[in-house]
């Protein structure tokens, strides 16, 4: 999807509708701008914790005004804290991860423009989903590659990447840094071959 020379604006009103409607209190709102086939600009907002991410390609990232830049050293994957979504992936994936977690612990909040957020601020370092959307990722995963973080969208789970953003369900894999994304995608492509 290239959108026009003018760019294409990308919305989603309530990205966490089932956590709105049942009283959670994790859901936000996102907007991504879209030209030359790629997200140039993005405002991912939290209302209950009144926190607004922003990000402008090739410019910088930034929380609530102020520069969002991953700089802390990256743990090893063994001591990272992960957003799984479990419900989206494969079933021989979702029983490695219950018989041999690779990481210290994992959540699953329900909101997946927070999430990209939430990984571009530090308090995760490693995320995996099964299936998201154009609407579900453009500002967020914009703001994570400005924070400095490492990953993005694929076609499988052995590292295909896709290069051109479209409507049809992607996976995601990030981190916070190279070498954790790399030690993160290797132990995923391994459980997906059953050698993790």
């Amino acid at each position: 999807m290239r959108g026009s020379a003018r760019g294409l604006w990308v919305l989603d009103p309530l990205d966490g509708t089932a956590n709105f409607a049942s009283g959670i209190p994790f859901f936000g709102v996102s907007i991504a701008l879209l030209g030359n086939g790629q997200v140039q600009g993005g405002v991912v907002y939290d209302p209950v914790r009144r926190e607004s991410f922003s990000a402008l390609r090739g410019r910088g990232a930034w929380l609530n005004g102020e520069p969002l830049l991953i700089g802390g050293p990256a743990p090893a994957l063994r001591g990272a804290m992960g957003i799984v979504d479990l419900k989206r992936l494969p079933g021989e994936l979702v029983q490695r991860f219950a018989t041999r977690s690779p990481y210290r612990s994992q959540r699953s909040f329900g909101s997946v423009a927070l999430d990209w957020c939430w990984l571009a601020s530090e308090r995760v370092q490693v995320y995996l989903h099964g299936g998201q959307k154009l609407w579900d990722y453009a500002a967020g995963s914009l703001v994570l590659v400005e924070a400095g973080g490492s990953g993005g969208l694929f076609e499988d789970y052995a590292g295909t990447r896709v290069e051109q953003l479209a409507l049809q369900p992607k996976i995601a894999i990030a981190a916070t840094s190279t070498t954790l994304f790399e030690e993160w995608s290797g132990w995923l492509t391994s459980a997906m071959q059953g050698r993790a």
